[in-house]
């Protein structure tokens, strides 16, 4: 991917930067060393070598217009002007003719900012499912923004300093989520929002959110829609003799490999990792897939000297830290298509955030039955349960029944299982608010268009499992490996289309994928079906525990980690010998967390 940056003030006179001229120098660097932009300040040789590696970049008396990504448009004029003249050009003329409203007409994978120097106005956003990043700085009548963190950071009107909130965020998610950064002052735009600054005034808002209208079609016509909404969906992606596929085995892998060899005129390329450790390879479910649609399967294994290799390319790649472990065999098999020939990938991310194919979603709905309970019913069965030991399931299921939605989610939390005492110093803890996560959950859960367990449960994932993850997981890594991405199963209208399928067919009872597994009951096979969900699953718990070299580099970096004190000394070697005695798997999770963070901090000289 490329990068936009760009900075705006209100200052008649900067002293420390003009800003017309510098962004105009800007706009010309952009244009003809993008492709080096987003390594520029991290791994020198690295630069991404896919067909989206350039921005379109349109300027004028009156406007200039920075785009990223590859927009599809509604009105057929500004169509025509795209195809002929270039998607910033169609923007800038879909600007002129409609204001901010043009964002009714852009649709597809973007981040843009439409600038116009002499009213000191700026209008960021990113496309409906967050595929494109785009952050930003504002104070003081400055605005600066980018792509990347590193750029604003780098920007002598912004103090990069390392929020302290962030970092207790990323260990709760994971990862820092948007809006917040790992620099204080600095945001991320969140799917479907955008952001105008008019001579200093600042509005954030979502031009789109996802509505959930119940379709008025029958289940049968629902499920008849559902392939052929598929092979669109492959279609608008345009895949041509470069382009390969991910393949993990899995439902969304598995049905893009499918689709897209259905409309292919040759056999397609797919791409697959394994791992050596009991539990985590399904190598046997893409096998099965690839003989199904007779594709060709490329495999690699990936190995702990890989994962020792891999990460500090990831801490020094990703702009604040990251905590996926699966961003290792994505990164491998991204690496392992370039090197096979491949320019493109097409991933599989997207379909159980909206077809509902996460566990958590059938445990949640199991929960939500005792809300039905009538009160006298509950009466009776609570002083039972709190009160015989025999009933210890029944009580433990009512707590948490009554645990409201989206907290209930987070019970299993790390931060909510042990006191915060424990893990962080009381300094630290002074410097945070430990509830933002949850208002963070809140905010979005709240946000959702419909009052419907499921829908809700998908809202939030869409946002915070698939924007804010998996979404940077995947583009990151393959823009580290040099190939671009795209993502079929987050097309416009296949979204449009999921949002319309009843909770009652997207999730029959308890079955996850139900309404999708029966659509597509003719075209997968049997065996993938049936599987459960894993994916590029990384056993790095496992290898932390029992491959000599890695658990060497991860205590280093657990006792550089704990020098920093805002970890509590005694949970990290708690937690260190837990991990070492016999429940490498589950403390595994905290462990890469810090290790991963510890390295994004040296990396990025912290």
């Amino acid at each position: 991917m490329s990068s936009i940056y760009g900075w705006l003030s209100t200052a008649e006179t900067p002293s420390s930067y003009n800003w017309v001229d510098r962004q105009r120098a800007a706009a010309r660097c952009l244009t003809a060393t993008s492709q080096s932009a987003f390594i520029h300040h991290k791994i020198a040789g690295l630069a991404g070598h896919g067909i989206n590696a350039v921005p379109s970049v349109f300027q004028s008396s009156q406007l200039m217009v920075i785009l990223d990504g590859n927009p599809q448009w509604q009105d057929a004029t500004l169509a025509e002007i795209a195809k002929n003249q270039g998607a910033a050009q169609a923007l800038a003329e879909g600007f002129l003719r409609h204001g901010r409203p043009v964002l009714d007409k852009i649709h597809g994978p973007f981040a843009f900012c439409i600038i116009e120097p002499e009213r000191r106005y700026a209008l960021l956003a990113i496309d409906r499912p967050g595929i494109r990043p785009l952050a930003f700085y504002c104070q003081d009548g400055l605005l600066v923004f980018g792509s990347q963190l590193d750029q604003i950071a780098g920007h002598p009107g912004v103090e990069a300093v390392i929020d302290p909130q962030a970092i207790f965020n990323y260990l709760y998610f994971h990862v820092i989520p948007s809006p917040g950064s790992i620099y204080r002052g600095v945001a991320k735009l969140q799917p479907g929002e955008f952001l105008e600054f008019n001579n200093g005034l600042l509005t954030r808002d979502f031009y789109w959110q996802l509505r959930y209208n119940d379709s008025n079609c029958s289940k049968k016509e629902l499920l008849a829609q559902l392939l052929p909404q598929l092979e669109q969906s492959v279609l608008a992606c345009a895949p041509d003799s470069q382009t390969g596929a991910f393949l993990s085995g899995g439902l969304d892998s598995s049905t893009v490999t499918g689709v897209y060899q259905k409309i292919a005129k040759r056999p397609v390329d797919v791409f697959t990792m394994g791992f050596a450790a009991d539990g985590y390879d399904e190598m046997e479910y893409a096998r099965i897939t690839a003989a199904h649609f007779k594709v060709n399967l490329h495999e690699y294994y990936v190995t702990p000297a890989d994962v020792l290799k891999a990460i500090p390319l990831i801490a020094q790649t990703y702009d604040e830290p990251f905590g996926n472990d699966s961003a290792v065999p994505a990164y491998f098999c991204a690496k392992f298509a370039r090197e096979l020939g491949m320019n493109r990938l097409l991933a599989g991310d997207g379909g159980d955030e909206y077809f509902a194919g996460n566990s958590r979603y059938a445990k949640q709905k199991i929960f939500d039955l005792y809300r039905h309970v009538p009160g006298l019913a509950k009466s009776i069965l609570e002083p039972l349960a709190f009160n015989l030991p025999p009933l210890r399931k029944l009580k433990s299921y009512i707590e948490q029944a009554k645990i409201a939605m989206p907290e209930r989610m987070e019970t299993y939390n790390f931060l909510h299982r042990t006191p915060l005492a424990e893990i962080f110093s009381e300094d630290f803890l002074k410097r945070i608010n430990p509830d933002q996560p949850l208002e963070y959950l809140r905010n979005t859960y709240n946000r959702t268009p419909k009052d419907d367990l499921i829908k809700q449960m998908l809202f939030l994932d869409d946002k915070f499992t698939l924007a804010d993850n998996d979404l940077r997981k995947v583009n990151r890594m393959c823009e580290l490996a040099g190939i671009d991405v795209d993502y079929p199963m987050l097309q416009d209208d296949l979204l449009e289309f999921s949002a319309s399928i009843p909770s009652k067919w997207l999730m029959e009872r308890f079955e996850l994928r139900s309404f999708y597994k029966e659509g597509l009951r003719d075209f997968l096979p049997e065996e993938t079906l049936r599987k459960s969900k894993q994916g590029f699953g990384l056993p790095c718990g496992v290898w932390m525990s029992s491959d000599k070299e890695l658990k060497q580099f991860a205590e280093v970096s657990l006792a550089g980690i704990t020098k920093r004190g805002f970890m509590n000394p005694a949970y990290i070697k708690n937690i260190i010998e837990l991990h070492q005695s016999g429940h490498a798997s589950y403390y595994g999770i905290m462990i890469w967390l810090l290790v991963i963070l510890e390295q994004w901090l040296l990396a990025h000289n912290q």
